[in-house]
């Protein structure tokens, strides 16, 4: 491969198809210990520190703190979830089990797979945050209609966090190295993104910062309407995650084929 199609901008169209359906055919077989997996971080976090911590905690933006968790426990569920996909399960595919290379011994291309990979790591973190969703209205933390529209910022988190593990998937040797993505860059999002605590409570220089981030754009959007409101520049909110995505998403596509196919 040359370098003007190691750059060349991915074009995968809609053959990314067989990628998501086969993940998908793998995923329903443990699809019941799966969501479950993705439930429990996140519930212990709402229950524990929502009903526990915040039964000592004043209200926060004038709702509950358990409310006001509500919604950063959906949007840190759909990138953890999203994260591990295209971390550990892509790294598997593409490293320890070899399907990728099976893969590209069909008509499919290395862009197929990676779409495939992308959209599936999407869907899987949507059903983890879905069933966070469910869990709150059971709960009756949020009654509002406009809490729906939380699905597709749900989706649109997955799509983002995915194609950042996708650059990381294709620059790691072994899984260790995962750990130093968890431990510089996911841990310290979690913690200065708004979803434990009001993030204007930050310094102003980590507000600033953490302000960029796509956790802190997807608590900006799911928030409020979680609470029945509608988000303050939700435009620039979603703009902003889908340049992540589409960014991160061709970085990804370059390492890869960097790695596969030269």
């Amino acid at each position: 491969m040359n370098s003007q199609q190691l750059f060349t901008l991915p074009r995968p169209g809609l053959r990314w198809l067989p990628i998501w359906r086969r993940n998908f055919l793998v995923w329903r077989k443990l699809a019941i210990p799966s969501v479950l997996g993705n439930l429990a971080d996140p519930l212990i976090y709402m229950l524990g520190l929502g009903y526990g911590l915040g039964s000592l905690l004043p209200r926060v933006g004038g709702v509950s703190y358990v409310s006001f968790l509500a919604a950063g426990t959906v949007v840190a569920s759909t990138m953890n979830a999203a994260t591990f996909e295209a971390l550990y399960s892509a790294f598997s595919r593409m490293h320890v089990q070899k399907t990728w290379d099976a893969i590209l011994n069909t008509p499919l291309s290395l862009d197929d797979v990676l779409a495939g990979e992308l959209v599936w790591a999407a869907c899987k973190s949507l059903l983890s945050g879905l069933a966070i969703l469910l869990v709150i209205a059971a709960l009756g933390l949020s009654t509002s209609p406009l809490a729906l529209w939380t699905i597709p910022v749900i989706f649109l988190t997955g799509l983002a966090f995915a194609a950042l593990g996708l650059i990381v998937c294709a620059l790691a040797p072994s899984y260790e190295f995962f750990m130093y993505y968890f431990t510089l860059f996911i841990t310290p999002m979690l913690l200065v993104s708004g979803v434990f605590f009001p993030a204007d409570q930050l310094p102003a220089v980590v507000h600033t910062i953490a302000s960029w981030l796509p956790l802190a754009h997807a608590v900006q959007l799911a928030r409020p309407l979680l609470l029945g409101e509608v988000p303050a520049n939700a435009l620039g909110h979603v703009a902003a995650l889908l340049v992540i995505a589409a960014v991160a998403f061709s970085i990804a596509t370059v390492l890869t084929r960097r790695r596969l196919l030269k």
